[in-house]
């Protein structure tokens, strides 16, 4: 199979683009700096930004399958104001659809995020949210994957962690009771190649599937994250749609052919940890003590807000609005490619952090 990853020499699309080519397809990687390329086997790199539909277009002639992983981050304010989100992942989304079409690729894999909503309380959130319609819009086949947040070699998770968590004494917002489901890169991006294929993969492929799939709307995250939300602030919001199984999701005969076609998965790691477990975490591998110092929510709202109009602030409103929901899911997808929670990567063994060095419970 001719396989195009748009942002194919990313944190996730190097991971990526490496297990298809290990698959044995024929993976081409889109980038704006292609010179940045750094793979373990044969993949070829093409330049092209996916805000311009001309300089892309041509690299879709000829594939089978297109995986968009063009993405911003949600940890940071983009350079330009969060209307560069939109550009980027709903406009970036519509392009790549257009070209896709227009050359009869087959099979379109979006990586979106969990939570995306089209009328989500967060920019990142609503451009993630419209860009999955545009997906589903199209003519193609489509897979959309809604991952948590991704660690592992190369990723920005945990190094961000250690910028906005000091060692030792930290001030966090809300306490850092905002709670993750870290997922290891290198795990997701097998249950990614599957999505390209139609196959599972993982440890359990050969027992029966337990996949759940969403259909992406306003609803599912407030049932997802409800039987843990106690232990959130108040101000905890959620967004998604009330979960529908796989077979609900898709026609019979999609399920018959392919078990991923017109599925949205939600991807969690192994466990829920809140971003005061994650500091402690991040600084224990550095063998460093974190002790935190609760900021009101309100005011932490107060200082990101007023971060907005300091020009070149990695930080603003919209950050502070996605401390106020959590980035988890009861809904888990991995079972569709033959996983269960107890097979993935904790955060904890990653960083090869022993239970001795941690001070929680």
């Amino acid at each position: 199979m001719k396989v195009l990853v748009t942002g194919g020499t990313g944190f996730v699309g190097s991971y990526l683009c490496d297990e298809l080519a290990r698959r044995g397809h024929e993976v081409t990687a889109l980038a704006r700096n292609p010179r940045e390329a750094d793979f373990d086997r044969d993949v070829e790199t093409v330049r092209g930004d996916v805000t311009d539909y001309d300089a892309i277009e041509p690299h879709f002639e000829g594939q089978d399958a297109v995986v968009q992983l063009v993405a911003l981050s949600p940890l940071f304010k983009p350079d330009g104001g969060d209307d560069v989100h939109f550009d980027v992942h709903l406009g970036g989304t519509e392009n790549a659809v257009e070209a896709a079409e227009a050359h009869g690729v087959e099979r379109f894999v979006q990586m979106s995020a969990l939570g995306a909503d089209p009328d989500g309380p967060t920019a990142y959130i609503r451009s993630k949210g419209q860009a999955e319609d545009a997906v589903k819009a199209s003519t193609m086949d489509w897979v959309i994957f809604r991952p948590s947040v991704v660690f592992g070699d190369g990723g920005e998770f945990v190094p961000f962690t250690r910028k906005l968590a000091t060692p030792y004494l930290t001030p966090l917002p809300g306490s850092g009771k905002t709670r993750f489901q870290p997922v290891f890169v290198k795990e997701l991006v097998r249950m990614l190649a599957d999505g390209v294929e139609g196959t599972r993969t993982g440890p359990h492929a050969d027992g029966e599937a337990e996949a759940v799939a969403t259909d992406g709307g306003e609803d599912e995250a407030d049932d997802g994250n409800e039987a843990e939300s106690e232990a959130a602030d108040d101000g905890n919001e959620a967004a998604g749609e009330e979960a529908e199984t796989a077979d609900d999701e898709a026609p019979d005969d999609a399920v018959d052919e392919d078990p991923h076609v017109g599925r949205t998965y939600d991807i969690g790691g192994p466990e829920v940890l809140t971003l005061a477990q994650v500091a402690e975490l991040a600084w224990a591998a550095k063998r460093k003590p974190v002790s935190v110092l609760p900021v009101p929510m309100p005011l932490a709202g107060i200082g990101l807000s007023l971060l907005d109009a300091v020009p070149g602030a990695p930080m603003g409103s919209d950050q502070y609005r996605s401390l106020k929901f959590d980035n988890t899911t009861s809904n888990n997808g991995i079972g569709a490619f033959g996983w269960e929670e107890s097979d993935l990567t904790t955060l904890q063994s990653y960083l090869g952090v022993p239970d001795e060095r941690l001070e929680r419970s």
